[in-house]
């Protein structure tokens, strides 16, 4: 039987069969370990001896062929001659296996070992521990599978260590048992690594490992410690309905795609992350039963019914998160980091995957939340969902948190009128409705669409998008931001002048006139301009019809009657008999904006007028004092604090 050339520099620690060595280019030849009793390794001695070697073989017995090279032919006859006969399955004692090499097919699939030593091993071939028992301590450590790895349904009693470990091809482990402790560490998997369903009873540590495939680890349960730490995953990994009851540590991880966390239950971790996907952390349907802090560098953060029955703090950059149905029990704060997280040796993590987008966080929705115990420090709130949340009121604004604002520039109505919106900020769902006009620009210059823009069944109504602005006003006005919650009493006003459905016309013509003359009280430009109106249009009516044309002259009529004398003083009405022309002139243009000055501030000015200038003058004291009244309400509500 003929093998290759050996391709080992130096030659091993145990007495090795040479087989093949030459002078020429200096090679130690075959590196298998010496045969009891022979000097050649199971490979190359004789026929006879191998024979003789196999027939003395029993189930269970200890066997050593360290370096030796097994075609699939030989590997299955010693196999065969330590077949149990009660359980139809070989079995072995001690398996020491390190640095041989297995070429073609190795199929340990049932195998029972009582310890496995597969150190530097090579499976040139499939390797097949399917359903195989490994008792005691299993050490793959640095060994190399060039082709698919199966472990699925193996059961590890011991230590299992595939730390420094090469899988070429796919790696399943499936449903397999790790009773001890198992390290992968450092290990690389250039295919698909499958752990799904696997059980870890002991500490299972992948620090640093290489996955250039996809990881699926979905379903699998991790009762003590599990080590990511460093892990670098060029694929997706998925964590889908996995179970950690002990520490889980993902500090310094990387994903390139996807991680999937759906369904998880995280019931001890304290830390989760600095991890930093180059898409979508997803941890839709999560349970963190511990206080939790989370540190995710993300496109996507997905916390769709998420559950946190604890305290929770979600730092996080560059991501979009969504909170639709996430349950909080307990005060839950999402903040955005502004400098990159901080791996365990104090350098910046390698957010280089991420650099082409924005490093600020945005929350994409509320909907279905109880925001009584949600906290929100910095974020981006200008596509988020609000209608649907609970207790909004009671939402918790800090920093810098932006909403969207009202489209800028002169817009055409019709393509006749010209008009412009007033800056101030709105919610999404103010967009999606005002973007289903006809008229409405493209974006960036219009009202940004919605994702329901071609189904407006589907967008909440004008009643529901005012009550949701009622409840941020009230959460701007507690957190003491009176320009916030003057945007937003805007916003709200301004759906319930549209809401033809749900409020009655009078009630709207009333909303109608005040947004008209002041913006609702809050737009000090458009109640000076009414106000200036208003004062030139009394101006003008007391000039045309309110002063006499000459100040009336008293006259006093008496009687004597013996030694008294009674005295009557009559005022005459003004009256006004001068044509129109004669009535515009400059003095009278300056004592009507004397009366109407007075007015404004509610004084009378102490002027003869006609009657219809006194009906004019009593209109004045009543519009115009109010009109500055607005006036200043809506400068006090953009600088009071």
């Amino acid at each position: 039987m003929t093998t290759p050339p050996s391709s080992i520099s130096s030659p091993p620690s145990w007495a090795h069969c040479g087989h093949g060595a030459g002078p020429a280019n200096n090679q130690i030849g075959c590196p298998g370990v010496h045969l009891p009793g022979h000097a050649a390794c199971l490979t190359h001695v004789s026929e006879n001896d191998r024979r003789a070697y196999l027939a003395s073989l029993a189930p269970g017995a200890d066997i050593d062929h360290r370096g030796t090279r097994f075609t699939e032919p030989l590997l299955h006859a010693l196999l065969q001659a330590l077949l149990d006969p009660v359980t139809g399955q070989p079995s072995i004692g001690i398996a020491a296996f390190d640095e041989a090499t297995f070429t073609g097919t190795a199929r340990f699939d049932k195998v029972t070992l009582g310890q496995a030593k597969f150190r530097l091993a090579t499976f040139t071939g499939h390797a097949g521990f399917g359903g195989a028992t490994l008792a005691g301590i299993a050490g793959f450590g640095e060994a190399t599978f060039s082709s698919t790895a199966f472990f699925g349904g193996a059961t590890f009693g011991g230590d299992a260590w595939f730390g420094g470990a090469a899988f070429g091809g796919h790696a399943w482990f499936g449903d397999a048992t790790f009773t001890g402790n198992s390290g992968f560490g450092e290990a690389m998997f250039r295919g698909t690594a499958g752990f799904g369903r696997a059980m870890f009873t002991g500490a299972a540590g992948f620090t640093r490992t290489l996955f250039t495939g996809h990881a699926g680890f979905g379903e699998a349960t991790f009762t003590g410690p599990a080590e990511f730490g460093e892990a670098r995953f060029a694929g997706d990994a998925g964590f889908a309905r996995t179970t950690f009851t002990g520490h889980a540590w993902f500090g310094g991880a990387t994903v390139a795609g996807t991680a999937t966390f759906a369904g998880a239950i995280f019931t001890t971790v304290q830390l989760f992350g600095p991890l930093v996907c180059g898409e979508t952390v997803d941890v839709s349907g999560t349970l963190f039963e511990a206080p939790v802090t989370m540190e995710v560098a993300a496109r996507r953060l997905s916390c769709a019914r998420t559950r946190w029955q604890s305290t929770a703090t979600l730092r996080l950059r560059y991501a979009t998160v969504d909170l639709t149905d996430a349950v909080l029990s307990s005060p839950v704060a999402v903040t955005a980091l502004p400098a990159p997280f901080s791996t365990a040796a104090g350098t910046a993590s390698d957010e280089g995957m991420l650099r082409a987008h924005d490093p600020g966080v945005r929350v994409a929705s509320l909907r279905g939340v109880d925001a009584a115990y949600l906290v929100l420090t910095g974020t981006d709130l200008s596509t988020c969902l609000f209608v649907g949340a609970f207790h909004l009121d009671q939402l918790r604004l800090e920093g810098r948190c932006a909403f969207a604002c009202a489209p800028s520039g002169i817009h055409w109505r019709h393509k006749i009128w010209p008009y412009r919106w007033a800056h101030r900020r709105t919610l999404a769902e103010e967009h999606h409705w005002r973007a289903l006009a006809a008229d409405n620009p493209a974006p960036p210059h219009g009202w940004q669409i919605g994702p329901n823009h071609h189904d407006p069944g589907l967008a909440p109504g004008l009643d529901d998008v005012a009550a949701t602005y009622r409840q941020l006003r009230k959460a701007f006005e507690d957190g003491k931001n009176e320009p916030g919650a003057a945007d937003f009493y805007y916003g709200e006003m301004e759906m319930r002048r549209h809401d033809r459905a749900g409020i009655p016309a009078g009630e709207r013509g009333l909303l109608w006139a005040y947004w008209l003359i002041s913006g609702y009280g809050l737009r000090a430009s458009r109640a000076l301009a009414c106000l200036g109106a208003a004062m030139a249009v009394t101006v003008l009516t007391l000039v045309l019809w309110g002063l006499p044309t000459n100040v009336p002259k008293s006259h006093s009529v008496g009687s004597l009657t013996g030694t008294t004398i009674a005295l009557t003083t009559e005022s005459p009405d003004p009256v006004l008999t001068s044509s129109m022309r004669q009535r515009l002139t400059a003095q009278r243009v300056e004592s009507a904006t004397r009366v109407v000055v007075n007015s404004v501030v509610f004084r009378s000015a102490g002027q003869n007028l006609t009657t219809t200038g006194t009906f004019i003058e009593m209109a004045s004291r009543i519009l115009e004092p109010v009109l500055l009244a607005l006036a200043v309400l809506a400068v006090r509500s953009r600088v009071k604090r």
